[in-house]
């Protein structure tokens, strides 16, 4: 190939690639192996050149695979790459800079054959590929030792000791990266792998110790977010007579690949993310979400998520309890900030959910912090463009807001929080708004979108559980979330109304109650006129009346009654018979949130009782229905108490004066006159076996932003190449 060549389709061809892919044995001290780790190449920079190198490299992979057994040639590379590693450290604190590219190199190629090995071959015979020594006569060798774990620790050590410099910063993404490929036999495997020989090395004998010490590394790598060195100044400075000398030197010899190092991404990933700005940060926390969710061995359980369940701020002078395995400590502060501007991608969001959900030291530090905003804004904006997000990503955003929401103390001091204008919140202009009163608006806007669109019965019921949470500690709410809160609600109920109707009368020409419904917007903000609003009433009142007898029995005979009138048993119910139990279960909810606030902060919420008298027509026709007769009772008490008070102040109040009647008769309203009920809380319960959602999401987003490294997507078997 000579030295001069830079083209990826004559690595084939490559005399040095053959031979160490060859029938040929090769030791250790063959001066080969300089010769074949002095190369040096222009970066990949795009997911294209990535697969071309992948296929070009192919061939020469299985020719090894083919003539290992017998030349032991891959044990042969690993032990070099050993050998050298062992003086990594001091080759740093000297400088030595072709040292430390040589190793690196030999750890690329070591990267790129293990990625084709596993991909092509199981565990059992990964593993035999490492035990191959030269057959030829006189070579054998009785030495026992694990060449695969002696690998992986070397790894862990080169992670965990080497301190990053710029000459040090490749091999060290590098040494991540090998990391992640060795686990990524489970990209292959349609099912959870819970038996892996490659967990079993990670958790069990000389890895072990490396634990908590991986862990802290991984994760200052992600909060430091170190940015790679100038192209060319990491490897041969150009500055110096020397540096020109150096690199002449290695040129003379180089041949056939090309450094590793790249700032290109996988699949249709935007180079251009902010994670990528540090590729050694955006690596570290793809292992380091791995390792957290490999699955518990059947006799020990995952040691890198006990780390992470149990780490404590560098402030935190305690002791750590004897039963907790794996601790350490680092800096919250840090961790805090880093976690707050990193939000915008799914790793980082992923990364906040299992701190919060796991670690009860980092959820009570954040908890307690009084710049909460610079946390909840970025999850805010993330549910706010829930359409240019993937689905995952927005679960994770709105599971992070419910456990937020448990805390009593979270969903008062937001409130506490004002906010000035929010740019990226465009249905109305919002120059000044409180944090909580933004979160509303953001939560009520995803339901409606889920509602209209994705119809994921999973997301509005924890978006309905976060509005739940925060519903006693309501305070001040802004005037448009007061309005959305209310405006959201009728339109389910008059949703619902109309499902009613075609589901107990299908063959009705209601032309009139059609046309009243018509007259409605999508958003529910229009009144509507006297002659509808009392056709609607009456209409609704008879439906409800009916309902009344037997509830569960009319809309079991109506959904009979409709499905009889298909032509198919196999024909499935229309939309609006499925969605009835949705509406009304949302409807539930809704008037629950609402009549939280009416008991525990009525004093506190002029704008919802405003909003809630403006719309006091559709409400009232709902006090009769049997579902809901019981919530309803505060709330047409609240409605016809303070309907009173505006009749009694006259005809055409003015907002101002309206919002002084409220206020003033908080006052008066006797509040044993409100019926308690159960305080609305929800916890955030993982189901059972996580893993099943976790593992495939985690390996999707490494195969999607994993820095340098492909795989072809027809090989794929994890998780389907459409999906989110």
């Amino acid at each position: 190939m000579g030295s001069n060549s830079s083209r990826i389709g004559d690595l084939p061809k490559n005399e040095y690639l053959k031979k160490l892919s060859g029938t040929e044995s090769v030791s250790e001290n063959d001066p080969f192996w300089n010769q074949l780790l002095s190369f040096s190449f222009p970066a990949p920079t795009s997911s294209t050149e990535l697969k071309l190198l992948e296929e070009a490299t192919i061939s020469v992979c299985r020719s090894l695979v083919e003539n290992n057994p017998r030349t032991g040639n891959f044990g042969a590379l690993i032990k070099v790459f050993l050998s050298r590693t062992k003086e990594l450290k001091l080759s740093a604190e000297c400088q030595n800079h072709i040292f430390i590219w040589q190793t690196h190199n030999a750890l690329f190629i070591i990267c790129c054959l293990l990625k084709v090995f596993i991909c092509e071959m199981s565990e059992e015979e990964l593993q035999l590929h490492f035990t191959y020594e030269d057959k030829s006569p006189g070579s054998y060798s009785s030495d026992s030792e694990d060449l695969l774990e002696e690998l992986l620790c070397c790894l862990m050590q080169l992670i965990t000791d080497i301190p990053l410099l710029d000459i040090t910063y490749e091999i060290s993404v590098e040494a991540v990266s090998t990391m992640v490929v060795f686990l990524s036999c489970q990209l292959f495997h349609k099912e959870v792998l819970r038996q892996s020989i490659s967990h079993k090395y990670l958790m069990q004998g000389r890895c072990l110790p490396y634990t908590s010490k991986l862990v802290k590394t991984l994760l200052y790598n992600f909060i430091r977010q170190e940015k790679p060195p100038p192209p060319g100044a990491h490897v041969f400075p150009q500055q110096s007579e020397a540096g020109g000398l150096l690199y002449g030197l290695a040129s003379g010899v180089a041949t056939g690949l090309w450094t590793v190092f790249t700032l290109g991404g996988v699949g249709s990933k935007a180079a251009a993310t902010p994670e990528l700005s540090s590729p050694l940060a955006n690596q570290s926390l793809l292992l380091l979400l791995v390792l957290a969710n490999l699955t518990d061995a059947a006799d020990a359980p995952n040691p890198y998520k006990q780390a992470i369940m149990s780490f404590k701020n560098t402030q935190d002078s305690s002791p750590f309890p004897s039963s907790v395995p794996h601790a350490f400590q680092i800096n919250f502060n840090s961790l805090y900030t880093a976690l707050c501007e990193q939000q915008t991608s799914d790793q980082a969001t992923l990364l906040l959910y299992t701190l919060l959900h796991q670690n009860s030291n980092v959820r009570t530090y954040m908890l307690a912090r009084t710049d909460m905003e610079n946390l909840v804004l970025p999850i805010l904006e993330i549910l706010y463009h829930v359409e240019e997000r993937n689905s995952h990503h927005v679960y994770m955003a709105l599971i992070i807001l419910l456990i937020l929401t448990e805390d009593d103390g979270f969903n008062r001091s937001i409130h506490e929080v004002i906010l000035k204008n929010i740019t990226w919140y465009s249905e109305r202009v919002l120059t000044e708004i409180s944090l909580g009163s933004l979160l509303i608006l953001v939560v009520i806007r995803t339901i409606q979108y889920n509602m209209t669109r994705t119809r994921d019965k999973y997301l509005h019921t924890n978006c309905l559980a976060a509005l739940a949470n925060m519903s006693a500690q309501f305070r001040s709410l802004h005037q448009y979330a007061a309005q959305r809160i209310i405006s959201y609600t009728c339109r389910h109920l008059r949703r619902y109304v109309c499902v009613l109707d075609k589901l107990c009368f299908p063959h009705s020409h209601c032309s009139t109650l059609r046309q009243c419904f018509s007259t409605l917007s999508d958003n529910g903000e229009e009144l509507l006129s006297l002659t509808c609003s009392h056709i609607l009433r009456s209409y609704a009142s008879s439906l409800f009346s009916l309902l009344s007898k037997k509830h569960n029995k009319v809309l079991e005979q109506a959904t009979q009654s409709l499905r009889g009138s298909l032509s198919s048993n196999d024909t499935p119910l229309p939309d609006y018979a499925q969605d009835l139990n949705v509406i009304e279960e949302v409807i539930r909810m809704m008037l629950e949130i609402i009549n939280s606030c009416l008991t525990n902060s009525l004093h506190h919420n002029p704008n919802l009782v405003y909003a809630l008298l403006y719309k006091r027509d559709l409400f009232e026709q709902f006090r009769t229905h049997p579902s809901f007769q019981d919530i309803m009772q505060n709330i047409d008490l609240v409605i016809t108490f303070f309907s009173s008070r505006l009749l009694q102040a006259g005809a055409e109040l003015s907002v101002e004066r309206v919002l002084e009647i409220i206020k003033q008769g908080v006052v008066a309203l006797p509040k044993d006159r409100l019926k308690k009920f159960p305080e609305l809380k929800f916890k955030y319960v993982e189901e059972e076996q996580p893993e099943e959602f976790f593992i495939p999401y985690v390996w999707s987003l490494v195969y999607n932003s994993a820095v340098g490294l492909y795989w072809n997507p027809q090989d794929i078997q994890l998780f389907t190449m459409d999906a989110d």
